[in-house]
C-alpha cells in the first residue's frame, strides 16, 4: 500500500525584503498579513499599498527528511501551485508549472538523499511577468477589465473584477505531499454513472501508473453492497458494478439525495493492496432539453426525467485567497443557499474549480451545480502555451468532479461568446484566435471522451447557434444586464427568457460589515473608503439612478447615510423580486433564473445576498420567499393585474386567495376570495375582479392577496407616488433563551419594514427581511447575537428599524 507525507509543516517564505514563516496551503499574502507585515487589505484602501506584492517573485524553501522508505517510487505532489513557479530538490530542478488549476506530480525517487535532508525550493514567478510575457507572444486580446489575466491560466478576478480587489496571489494554494508506492498506483479513476430502467450502473474506467517490474494487476470494486473486479496486464482497464432497484438522487425539492459509498483497489498479483480509491456516487440522468418550439429554443434541464424549473445563484470564490476557505465554510455558505430555497448553484467561470468539499457539500444538499470551465469577459488566444495547458487542465478537472451526482452541466465559459459580437472585439481582433475553438470544439470533444454521462453548453449566454444573436433571449441562456446598466428594473417585465443565467441589482453590505472594513469612517455614499469598495464602472451612478425611479432621493451626505443604505439594499431586493415572479409566472417557457450573485469574496458594494463578511443582506430574505416551492404574485396578463400561484412542489396547489382592495389610510374598500388551482410544477392564473382593482394611477389604493401565510402586493404606482401615511408602530421586546423577541404592532401600513440587527450589536443577526404589515398586525422578529438593552431596549430597535415613508 503506499504511504503519503504531508508537507505542510516547517516552510519558509523568502523574498528579497524579508524571509518569513509560511503557511502550506497558503498564499504570499496571508503569510504576510500573518507576519504583521502587509496590512489586511480588505481594510479601507489598503488594498493599493499592497500591490507591489503581486509584481514581486517569491520563493518557499523546506526540508525534506532523509528517504528511509522502502517503496520503489516517490513522487512530489503538489495539488495546486498558484500559478509560475520552477521546482527544484537538492538544488537541481525538478519541473516547471503555469497553470493553478492542475496538479503536478514528480518522480524524485533518486533525488532524495538516503542518509541526510534534501532541500526543496518552490520559485513563483510573477503572474503579470508571466501574462505580460505570453502577450508578447501570442499578440493583444480584448478584455473587459484592464489586467492580462487571459494570458495566464490562473483565478481571472485576482486581478480584481466589478465586485472584487486586485490581489494577485502566489503560492502553494493546495495541499504538498510525498508519495511513496511499489509496482502501479491508481492514476485516474472515472466513474460513468448511468440508470438502466431501475438499475443503478457505475462503469468505472482505470487508467494506472506501473513500475517496470509490475506483472499482473487486478482491480475489484463495491458501490454499496454490490461488487466486481477484474484482471488485467496492462495500463488500462474497465469494470462495471450493477446496482439493482437502486434509489436515485434527486435535486433539492424533488426527492432524496441518495448515495452510495463506492471504494475500488487495486491489488498486485499476490492480492496485497497497492492503491485505493474511494467516493460517493450518486444515480440519476440528467438531461438538457434544446428543442425548438413557438417560443424559440428552450434551455430546460431534466432530472430523472423531470423538468426542473432552476431556482439558481452565480457562485463566486468565496474569497480572494481561495486557500482560507475551510471544508466549512463551504458547508455554512451552500447551507445558506440551501435554506434560502436554491436548487442550482453555477460555479462561474472567472473563478477556480472548487475544492471537493463544495462539490460534496452540493451532493448532500441536492443542489444541482451549473460548472463553467475557466474562461471569462475576455478574448483567449488559442496557440501555445496556453493550448495545451487548458486541455490538461480540462481534462483533469472533468475526471476530477464527474463522481459527484450534483453536477449537472458544463458550460464553455462565461459572455465571450457575446464580448465577440457585441463588445467590439470582432474588428479588433482581425482574425485572431480568441478562444471560439475552445468553446465549440476542444471543450465539447474533452467532455464527449471524458465524462459523457453529462451535457455540455458553449457559453452563458449562449443561443446554441450564431443563426442567432448569442444574447437572444427567445434562444437558449440570456444575461440580463442593460436593465441593471442602463434603465429600471420593471424593465424585466418586457422579455421572458428561456433561462436567465445572470441578472442582479447592486447594494452596499450591511452597516456593521462597512464599520470593520473602513474604520474610522463618517460613512457616505461618496466616502473615500465607500468609493474604493465600490469597483463597479458608475456604481453609485446606477444605485442612485435605481433609486430615483421608484423613491426621493436622500441626502447624499453623511446625515443621509442611514436612509440611503436601507433604501438601496430594499431596491435590491425588489428589482430581484420583480424579475424572479415575473420569470416564474412564465413557467415552463422560462426554466430557470441564477441570480447574479449569492456570495462576496471581501466586503464591497455588490450584487451579492450575502455579504463579504457573511451577514445577509435584505436580498437574501427575499430570495428565500422568491424560491419557495409556492409563490404568490400579482402579474400583469392581457393587460389587466392577475393573481398567479406559481407551484412548484410534487402536490396540487387550490390557492383560495383573500383579495382586499384597501386605503392607504387603512381600510377595505373591497373584499372577495378567487381560486387559483394549480397543478404539481404548474402555474395557475386568476384574474383580479373588477371591482377589486385599485383605480389606475391611484394614489391611495392598493391591492392585497393573502393564500394562507403567503402574500402578495400590487401598487398602482410607484413609490414616490404613493400617498403613504407617517408610519406609527409599538415595539416590545421579549427575551428568549439564547435569543430576543421583537414584536412590531403596526397602526399604520407599514412597508417594507426591515429590521437592521446588526445596528443593535454586529454579532446580532435576524431571522426575517423585509415585509409589510398592515394596520393591526404585528409580527415577530427573532433576533440572535443580542443580549437587549433592558429597559432601553425598544428603543436601540426603534433606531434599527427602517420601512418606506412618505416623499
Amino acid at each position: 500500500m503506499k504511504d503519503v507525507t504531508p508537507l505542510t509543516e516547517g516552510w519558509t517564505l523568502r523574498h528579497e525584503r524579508t524571509d518569513v514563516p509560511a503557511a502550506v496551503p497558503g498564499c504570499v499574502h496571508t503569510d504576510l498579513l500573518a507576519a504583521g507585515i502587509i496590512e489586511d487589505p480588505f481594510l479601507s484602501r489598503n488594498e493599493t499599498a499592497v500591490a507591489w506584492v503581486g509584481r514581486e517573485d517569491w520563493r518557499y524553501d523546506t526540508v525534506l527528511g532523509a528517504r528511509d522508505t522502502a517503496h520503489e517510487r516517490t513522487d512530489l505532489v503538489f495539488e495546486g501551485l498558484d500559478t509560475v513557479a520552477a521546482i527544484s530538490v537538492g538544488g537541481e530542478r525538478v519541473g516547471n508549472t503555469r497553470n493553478m488549476h492542475r496538479s503536478y506530480r514528480f518522480d524524485v525517487t533518486d533525488r532524495l538523499d538516503p542518509a541526510g535532508p534534501t532541500s526543496l525550493s518552490v520559485e513563483f514567478t510573477s503572474a503579470y511577468t508571466e501574462a505580460e510575457a505570453v502577450r508578447a507572444l501570442v499578440g493583444e486580446r480584448p478584455n473587459a477589465y484592464p489586467e492580462p489575466f487571459q494570458y495566464i491560466r490562473k483565478m481571472a478576478c485576482s486581478f480584481g473584477w466589478d465586485w472584487g480587489p486586485t490581489l494577485v496571489t502566489a503560492g502553494m494554494w493546495k495541499p504538498v505531499r510525498l508519495e511513496h508506492w511499489s509496482t502501479a498506483r491508481l492514476a485516474t479513476v472515472r466513474p460513468l454513472v448511468t440508470v438502466d430502467g431501475s438499475t443503478g450502473r457505475a462503469e468505472l474506467r482505470v487508467d494506472v501508473e506501473r513500475t517496470p517490474t509490475a506483472g499482473s494487476l487486478t482491480v475489484r470494486a463495491r458501490v454499496g453492497d454490490h461488487t466486481a473486479s477484474a484482471d488485467f496486464d496492462d495500463s488500462h482497464t474497465t469494470l462495471t458494478v450493477e446496482v439493482p432497484d437502486a434509489a436515485l438522487w434527486w435535486p433539492r425539492g424533488y426527492g432524496e439525495q441518495a448515495l452510495y459509498a463506492a471504494e475500488l483497489e487495486l491489488l498486485d498479483a499476490d492480492g496485497a493492496v497497492l492503491d485505493r480509491w474511494e467516493r460517493r456516487l450518486g444515480f440519476r440522468t440528467v438531461t438538457l432539453d434544446t428543442g425548438a418550439d413557438t417560443h424559440g429554443t428552450a434551455f430546460t434541464l431534466a432530472v430523472n426525467g423531470e423538468p426542473v424549473f432552476a431556482r439558481g445563484v452565480n457562485w463566486i470564490p468565496d474569497d480572494v485567497f481561495p486557500s482560507r476557505i475551510t471544508p466549512d465554510r463551504y458547508r455554512t455558505r451552500l447551507t445558506q443557499a440551501a435554506d434560502a430555497r436554491v436548487n442550482l448553484v453555477r460555479v462561474w467561470g472567472g473563478g477556480i474549480y472548487e475544492s471537493d468539499d463544495f462539490y460534496d457539500v452540493c451532493d448532500e444538499l441536492g443542489l444541482l451545480v451549473w460548472q463553467d470551465f475557466l474562461f471569462a469577459c475576455a478574448a483567449y488566444p488559442e496557440e501555445q502555451p496556453l493550448r495545451s495547458e487548458i486541455e490538461a487542465e480540462a481534462r483533469e478537472n472533468v475526471t476530477r468532479l464527474m463522481p459527484h451526482a450534483s453536477l449537472v452541466l458544463w458550460n464553455g465559459n462565461n459572455e465571450n461568446l457575446w464580448g465577440f459580437r457585441d463588445w467590439d472585439w470582432e474588428p479588433a481582433l482581425d482574425g485572431d484566435s480568441w478562444g471560439e475553438g475552445y468553446y465549440l470544439g476542444l471543450l465539447p470533444r474533452v467532455v464527449a471522451e471524458t465524462d459523457p454521462t453529462r451535457p455540455y453548453w458553449a457559453g452563458s449566454p449562449w443561443s446554441g447557434t450564431w443563426d442567432h444573436h448569442p444574447n437572444d433571449p427567445a434562444h437558449g441562456t440570456a444575461h440580463s444586464w442593460d436593465v441593471w446598466n442602463r434603465t429600471d428594473h420593471t424593465d424585466y417585465l418586457d422579455t421572458v427568457p428561456r433561462f436567465v443565467a445572470e441578472f442582479g441589482w447592486q447594494a452596499p453590505p450591511a452597516h456593521a460589515t462597512l464599520r470593520r472594513a473602513l474604520p474610522g469612517e463618517e460613512l457616505s455614499a461618496t466616502s473615500p473608503g465607500m468609493l474604493h469598495h465600490q469597483k463597479a464602472y458608475d456604481g453609485n451612478g446606477k444605485l442612485e439612478r435605481g433609486l430615483a425611479h421608484h423613491f426621493a432621493l436622500p441626502d447624499a451626505g453623511p446625515a443621509g447615510f442611514d436612509r440611503w443604505h436601507y433604501l438601496t439594499q430594499l431596491n435590491q431586493a425588489r428589482a430581484i423580486a420583480t424579475g424572479i415572479e415575473h420569470w416564474r409566472s412564465h413557467w415552463p417557457v422560462c426554466a430557470g433564473t441564477v441570480l447574479w450573485q449569492l456570495n462576496d469574496c471581501w466586503p464591497v458594494t455588490s450584487w451579492a445576498a450575502i455579504d463579504g463578511d457573511a451577514r445577509l443582506k435584505p436580498l437574501y430574505f427575499t430570495l428565500r420567499r422568491l424560491y419557495a416551492d409556492r409563490l404568490l404574485t400579482v402579474q400583469n396578463r392581457d393587460g389587466r393585474p392577475t393573481v398567479v400561484a406559481d407551484n412548484q412542489s410534487p402536490a396540487p396547489w387550490d390557492a383560495d386567495v383573500r383579495l382586499r382592495r384597501m386605503a392607504a389610510d387603512g381600510r377595505t374598500l373591497a373584499e372577495t376570495t378567487v381560486t387559483a388551482r394549480a397543478g404539481a410544477r404548474s402555474v395557475a392564473l386568476a384574474p383580479v375582479p373588477d371591482d377589486l382593482l385599485p383605480d389606475a394611477g391611484s394614489a391611495k389604493e392598493f391591492l392585497v392577496a393573502d393564500a394562507g401565510e403567503l402574500r402578495a402586493l400590487h401598487f398602482p404606482v410607484r413609490d414616490r407616488e404613493f400617498a403613504y401615511p407617517a408610519p406609527r408602530y409599538d415595539v416590545e421586546t421579549v427575551d428568549r433563551e439564547g435569543a430576543v423577541d421583537v414584536v412590531v404592532t403596526a397602526r399604520t401600513l407599514l412597508r417594507d419594514l426591515l429590521l437592521q440587527a446588526d445596528r443593535l450589536a454586529p454579532s446580532a443577526v435576524a431571522d426575517q427581511g423585509p415585509l409589510t404589515l398592515l394596520a393591526g398586525e404585528s409580527v415577530t422578529v427573532r433576533v440572535r447575537g443580542w443580549d437587549g438593552d433592558g429597559s432601553g431596549s425598544p428603543d436601540a430597535v426603534r433606531a434599527a428599524l427602517f420601512m418606506v415613508e412618505p416623499a
